[in-house]
């Protein structure tokens, strides 16, 4: 799956599971292949910091522990494939390794 593969699957699920719209983006410049995923800037406060209710869903939606601010998803195949699988409720058959120092 390519970047844009990717964030429209990974919207696609969340919708679909929660009936919210999710802020599903690709990186730009060195970090093109990085994808965030948090609540739109609506819902958001100062300096992007979720609510307590929309970082307690996102974590239950894709299983794991969510940062205040969203999630970063590294530029690589595992981690996309793991992050669409976590959005579609489903268990990760790879879940992805960090492949910088």
């Amino acid at each position: 799956m390519d970047r844009n593969e990717t964030i429209a699957a990974i919207k696609a699920s969340l919708k679909a599971r929660s009936g919210k719209s999710w802020s599903v983006t690709g990186g730009r410049g060195t970090a093109y292949g990085w994808i965030r995923i948090s609540a739109p800037p609506k819902r958001c406060g100062d300096f992007g910091v979720m609510s307590e209710a929309d970082l307690a869903e996102l974590s239950v939606l894709l299983g794991t522990k969510v940062h205040h601010q969203g999630v970063s998803i590294p530029a690589s195949s595992d981690y996309r494939r793991e992050y669409v699988a976590r959005a579609a409720g489903e268990a990760p058959a790879v879940v992805g390794t960090p492949y910088w120092d």
